[in-house]
């Protein structure tokens, strides 16, 4: 994957690769969509997911942080997760061991080569601690990174142009074979545009081998609801595919 976030046209690259590509009978789990890249994430990005941080870390007074922000035009934009961390499709995420709310956040990933262009789009899914990042809003990092903390996948829509408003993100929960949530959004809600976060992540910021971008949640389950071991969350977004992961404790 390093020749492609490196190369000028990612795109030709992959489309002349397919072209050339042999069946196969390999019946390996997939991998996530990267080789060395970081994996970058964008917060408050959506109107629910400024009241959901809002919310949560009101009693720290951290609250006016989130809505300052929002209105900012310099987005929020953290390091998600080292290669190492990242699973793909079907793989296990991990549970933080000192976490009791932990929620998945679905969202469209950027592609981005390394001189700083979108050349696709996937599916994530950030594991986040909310019960240790509205405790204080300075434990963002221990709230969002930890061991399997990150899901992308299945594959990278190939394309630079925006994707259409009406693009739908869902996101739904499976425990004991019985849904237990399901939600979806379009992309139109978005506050900061995918194409307008990544001149920040690159301003002084260089990303030799590129990297992948979360573009924040529209999403947020409810406040009694909290991921558990076994559970099934599944991040699907038209025109990519879906994204499925069963989740386990930290030390299973």
């Amino acid at each position: 994957m390093d020749d492609v976030f490196t190369a000028e046209d990612p795109v030709a690259m992959v489309r002349d690769a397919l072209a050339e590509a042999q069946p196969t009978n390999d019946e390996a789990a997939p991998l996530p969509p990267l080789d060395s890249q970081e994996v970058w994430a964008a917060g408050v990005t959506w109107m629910r997911s400024k009241t959901a941080r809002m919310e949560e870390s009101e009693a720290a007074g951290g609250s006016d942080f989130y809505d300052r922000v929002y209105h900012a035009k310099r987005p929020e934009l953290f390091l998600k997760a080292t290669p190492h961390r990242v699973v793909g499709d079907g793989a296990t995420m991990r549970l933080r061991s000192d976490s009791s709310w932990i929620v998945p956040e679905p969202e469209l990933t950027l592609a981005i080569t390394s001189s700083g262009r979108i050349f696709g789009y996937t599916c994530g899914n950030d594991l986040s601690c909310r019960d240790i990042e509205g405790e204080n809003p300075l434990y963002l990092p221990q709230a969002k990174t930890f061991d399997a903390c990150a899901a992308i996948g299945p594959a990278i829509l190939l394309g630079s142009d925006p994707l259409p408003d009406a693009t739908s993100i869902h996101c739904g929960i499976v425990r004991n074979g019985a849904s237990i949530f399901e939600q979806a959004i379009e992309i139109a809600h978005m506050k900061k545009k995918p194409h307008d976060l990544v001149p920040w992540l690159f301003r002084d910021n260089s990303h030799p081998a590129g990297c992948l971008l979360m573009t924040g949640t529209g999403i947020v389950p409810p406040d009694d609801l909290s991921l558990e071991p076994d559970d099934v969350v599944t991040v699907s977004i038209d025109g990519i595919g879906v994204l499925r992961n069963p989740m386990a404790a930290a030390n299973s």
